[in-house]
């Protein structure tokens, strides 16, 4: 069942007032055209970029692992678009949060949703497989225009009352939201046959996690998208959002469930899952989210590539 966590009442307090401005601002900011919000976004991506120095440096070296064969130069561009996108980003998710289904409809196409359709004719639940694109709050806004049944995993943020605005905000147009650590209430959801969201590429450390490759760099990687599908039988389907050229708007992606999947082999199902996330960052690497310690767990005796 649905819950709205959101009192405005339990963040009156001082410490909460910058928050409460900002959201005020990206509230209003979402009113805007789409063509003003994308020459907004660029230009606090490129200003983040020149000032926000430890999180660029993470994004170079994420950019040199996976992606040695380009020239120190291209690696640079690369990382500068990524800042870029990152900007554009904010302004997408305060359109996913409060813009108008008027607003939203005309700004993209969906493609493979007989995938989704034929992977719930099973009755078992459906585990749509997204990964940390920039585009990842738009995309379940509009996801949601398809289906009414769109249950996202997410990590709590730190600051409380921004979680509980994001929170309410994708309960609004969503099924329900998930918590990463419930894995309960995950399976319940998919039990119902409800559409289970989840983005599985970030760095949780070495526990319910195994060793595969991703971008070519050995990387600590859940294995809880296996898991999920093994206890429940719900199939996996790729779930790519991409933002296209211009003011074009989006394309939103449903691949095939991944077969066969999963297997006996945690380090395989791993491989298989950072694959199919690769596939869409070797798409559009700009527009993946570069600014987040991917690599930090290493195996034993590897160093911290972000020590300096």
């Amino acid at each position: 069942m649905k819950t709205d966590t959101l009192r405005p009442t339990d963040f009156l307090a001082p410490r909460y007032w910058p928050t409460w401005l900002g959201l005020g601002v990206l509230r209003l900011l979402a009113l805007l055209p789409w063509g003003w919000q994308l020459r907004l976004g660029r230009g606090i991506g490129r200003l983040m970029h020149r000032l926000a120095g430890s999180r660029r440096r993470i994004a170079e070296t994420n950019v040199r692992l996976c992606f040695p064969e380009l020239s120190e130069a291209e690696r640079q561009r690369l990382v500068k678009r990524s800042f870029e996108a990152t900007g554009i980003s904010l302004f997408e998710a305060g359109l996913a949060w409060w813009g108008s289904d008027r607003t939203l409809r005309p700004l993209y196409r969906i493609e493979g949703i007989e995938h989704l359709a034929q992977a719930r004719e099973a009755g078992k639940g459906t585990i749509l497989l997204g990964g940390h694109y920039t585009t990842l709050e738009i995309s379940g806004r509009l996801l949601s225009f398809h289906s009414p049944d769109v249950q996202p995993i997410y990590k709590r943020a730190h600051n409380p009352l921004f979680d509980a605005v994001m929170g309410a905000c994708r309960r609004r147009h969503c099924d329900d939201v998930l918590s990463n650590t419930d894995m309960r209430g995950i399976l319940r959801a998919l039990r119902k046959n409800k559409i289970v969201w989840i983005a599985p590429d970030q760095d949780f450390g070495r526990e319910r996690a195994v060793f595969a490759p991703f971008m070519g760099v050995t990387t600590a990687t859940l294995t809880s998208v296996a898991r999920l599908a093994r206890l429940s039988g719900a199939p996996v389907l790729p779930f790519y959002s991409e933002r296209l050229p211009g003011t074009e708007g989006f394309v939103v992606r449903i691949e095939p469930p991944l077969q066969p999947f999963p297997s006996e082999d945690d380090v395989a199902d791993a491989s298989r899952i950072n694959e199919a996330i690769a596939a869409q960052v070797r798409a559009c690497p700009e527009q993946y989210l570069w600014i987040h310690k991917r690599f930090k767990t290493r195996p034993v005796g590897e160093p911290d590539p972000y020590a300096t």
